[in-house]
Order: C-alpha cells, then structure tokens, then sequence
C-alpha cells in the first residue's frame, strides 16, 4: 500500500495588486497569482520523503477558484502525483477555520488512507499560520508546526526537526499526523518534460456537494472571523542612520530626540 502524503497549497496574489471585496476578503478572481513561498517547502519535504520510498504518492489540493489550476499544474509538475482543486461560490470568503473544515472534509472523503498531511507554515496574504492547526484539529491527529527537517521515518511515527525563535527541538509524531514547514526560501525547477507530463494531467475539481460539507461550516457562514477593514498601510516616518563614534554621543541623540518629542506634546 501506497505512503500517501497530502500536500496543502495556497495560491496567493500579487501582492501589488490587491483588491478587496464588499465583505473586506481578498477578491482573487483575475488576479495574477504564484504558489504561497511556504508551500513551495511543503512540496519540496514531501519530494524529499518520496526520494525515500518508491512507494509514496503525493496528493496536492488547494481550495479556490478556477484559475487555481495553474498552481496546482505546476505543483505536478513539481513531483506531486495527482491534484485536486476544491471549488464553489459557497467556498468564497472563508476564514481559516472554514478552510481547514472544508480541507479536512476533503482529506476524510477523498484520501481516507493517508499517513501525513503537509502545509506551509502560513500564507504570506495573511500570515496567520491558523488553518494547518485547525486542519489537524478537525482532522484529530497529531501535528507539529515550524518545520524544518525530516530526521526519520517509521511505518507508525516520524522524527521531526522544529525550529523556534530559541533553539531546535526534536519532535516524534505517531502517523498519520500534520506537519507545517516553515521553509520558505525554496526554489524548485522542474525539467521540461515535467512541465509537459502536468499540462496533460487532470486536475480533478470538487464542489460543496462532492465533500459533503455541512453549509453552516463553509464561506462566509462557516467563519466567525469577519474583517472590520481592509488597506494598505501609509508609513510615513522617516530612518536615519547614525555614524557617532562613541555610546555617549548615541545616548546624547536620543535623549535629544526624547525631548523633542515631549516638547511636540506638551
């Protein structure tokens, strides 16, 4: 039997080019788009795995709309084996936790059998690091976050390096379980005919019906995370950078500027 893997994928907007809907979510439909940086570390940890054992298949799914077929042609092509695409209107607007339900009801229905989950950390047009949590939660398994290296791996458990702000730390997981990777800086350069073979490949695209989710749970209705506003933000302070040639001449600085600004208040 097959170590079945299924890859989490976001694909996230350019983020020069951001629009907002009437309910202040990111309105996606037309906008030029790339595979999440993190998830792009997600791909490249299940690749590395399946150099392991011949036997591993590698499932990518992303929840969106249609044109989220590019991102997941080119996660085929970039080593994954087969692709789904979760898309319906009742999807739209939905927060992390309607994400992960709706990701979870997937994995439950479609890929029963797997032994690891794979996500980015988080998504870089959020960066809430929410929805592999919460996917792992619906989903009642085991789960680690932060990422960064596969140490061993068992028919029943796996051996994770986790990295925090302080030290690594060595996890051991049972399976199945969830992963998030926290790399981010990863490049991966599939060879042409990679490209070829993904372009031919289905992409296999599943409706609210098809996962058979509650409708309460979904979009909108399913998220009581709900954005009061959404903008860009306007810096307007300005950077100086000092070349003093001793700490008292830096403490005589700020204490200047300290006394500038409660002059300014008073």
């Amino acid at each position: 039997m097959a170590f079945k893997i299924v890859v989490c994928i976001k694909q996230v907007p350019d983020t020069t080019d951001i629009r907002w809907t009437e309910h202040n979510t990111i309105q996606r439909d037309g906008l030029d788009s790339v595979i999440n940086p993190y998830d792009l570390g997600a791909i490249n940890l299940a690749n590395y795995i399946k150099s392991l054992n011949r036997e591993v298949e590698i499932i990518v799914v992303t929840m969106g709309p249609l044109q989220a077929q590019d991102s997941l042609h080119e996660a085929l092509a970039m080593g994954c084996d087969e692709a789904y695409l979760l898309s319906d209107k009742k999807f739209s607007g939905a927060d992390t936790l309607a994400t992960a339900y709706t990701l979870s009801q997937f994995i439950k229905n479609f890929v029963p059998d797997f032994k690891l989950v794979i996500c980015g950390q988080q998504a870089v047009d959020g960066d809430t690091a929410q929805t592999p949590s919460s996917l792992a939660e619906k989903l009642g398994i085991a789960q680690a976050t932060n990422i960064t290296k596969l140490i061993n791996l068992c028919d029943d458990y796996a051996i994770w390096n986790k990295e925090t702000q302080l030290c690594t730390q060595t996890i051991k997981l049972p399976l199945p379980s969830l992963v998030a990777c926290s790399c981010n800086n990863i490049e991966i350069n599939p060879d042409i005919n990679s490209y070829i073979r993904s372009q031919k490949s289905q992409i296999k695209i599943l409706n609210a019906e098809s996962l058979n989710v509650l409708e309460n749970n979904i979009g909108l209705k399913g998220s009581p995370t709900q954005v009061k506003n959404a903008y860009r933000p306007i810096i307007t302070r300005t950077t100086e950078f000092l070349a003093e040639s001793s700490s008292d001449a830096y403490a005589d600085f700020i204490l200047s500027e300290i006394n500038k600004c409660k002059a300014d208040n008073d």
